[in-house]
């Protein structure tokens, strides 16, 4: 799938590249299905460039099959079913991609479904859990509970009991998120998010806050936070830049943390690599008991790119959408 300029979703169309090259420590994986990411639409509005030596094809997360495995690669093998951590090149017939962003089809979800998981389970683990270290009976918060991140986090924050908080534009994504393990459920449309935190947990407020907005929300994600709390910026839907009050950080003892996870190295500390190996432990054993699933709001054809992304943009969706190949 290939960009024409930088614009709407009308300027996606398939297109003839070179085959990726498996090199040393990577494998080769036939696509059966990749996720749309809002950092895709990011991408395509030219908002969003790929990492330095990254494939420029759209694409942060699939699921497929080994076609080919490279020099240095063991515990893989041609024929396994995978899904997979990108940096890029999942909107394809085939992808490179370094083994240790790999992750074994889980048992019990099939195999097109899996392309829903790699990079919101990843995000999600690592700024919740790795980064700002959710304990049990602590309030969670995440913005957007209705979307991809957001489905994900409500189950995971939920597995690990905690209290669970969201916000969602629609009573039907509220209703959604409840039966996936919410408590508290606000409609940032015609309702107060730090009030109704607060009001829910006698004035505490939210431990942990996992961010999508950025600027539009920082002030309040401040003033909704507990003593201790601590604040992960993952997205800037609401701009990059606002004003944030040290002094009632400071009161507060808390901390605000901003992360991405594409430009994250593949290997080494705090690489791609670590964070996927702790997913692959402490998560998929509960993804293959049926636990934690991946939530699909629906399917379509690759060559529908346009339409998805169409779809995504406008939020008429819940969880994720998949781009199927064949």
């Amino acid at each position: 799938m290939t960009i024409s300029e930088p614009g709407g979703p009308e300027v996606l169309g398939w297109g003839e590249v070179p085959d990726p090259v498996c090199g040393p420590g990577e494998v080769l994986v036939d696509v059966v299905a990749a996720a749309v990411n809002r950092a895709d639409l990011l991408q395509r509005q030219g908002h969003y460039p790929p990492p330095p030596g990254a494939s420029e094809v759209l694409g942060l997360e699939c699921s497929g099959v080994i076609s080919e495995v490279g020099e240095g690669v063991t515990g893989w093998s041609v024929g396994d079913e995978v899904c997979a951590l990108l940096a890029g090149g999942g909107y394809a017939e085939r992808v490179a991609v370094p083994a240790g962003q790999l992750l074994p089809r889980p048992a019990g979800v099939e195999l097109a479904t899996a392309a829903a998981l790699p990079e919101v389970v990843c995000t999600v683990w690592s700024n919740v859990f790795m980064l700002a270290g959710l304990r049990a009976g602590e309030v969670f918060l995440v913005h957007g509970g209705g979307s991809g991140i957001g489905t994900m986090a409500v189950q995971l924050a939920a597995r690990a009991g905690a209290r669970v908080a969201t916000t969602a534009g629609s009573a039907a994504k509220l209703a959604f998120c409840r039966e996936l393990g919410a408590e508290i459920t606000v409609n940032y449309r015609d309702e107060d998010f730090v009030q109704v935190v607060k009001d829910a947990t006698d004035g505490h407020g939210a431990d942990v806050v996992l961010d999508i907005m950025g600027a539009a929300y920082l002030a309040r994600n401040v003033d909704v936070l507990a003593t201790g709390g601590r604040l992960v910026g993952i997205g800037m839907q609401g701009g990059t830049k606002a004003e944030l009050d040290l002094g009632k950080l400071m009161r507060k003892r808390a901390s605000v943390a901003a992360t991405t996870l594409r430009s994250r190295p593949p290997t080494g500390p705090g690489g791609k690599a670590e964070i996927v190996a702790a997913v692959r432990h402490d998560v998929w054993p509960d993804v293959e008991r049926g636990v934690v699933r991946p939530v699909v709001d629906r399917r379509l054809p690759m060559s529908r790119a346009a339409d998805a992304h169409a779809l995504v943009e406008a939020s008429d969706h819940i969880g994720k959408v998949l781009l199927v190949n064949g």
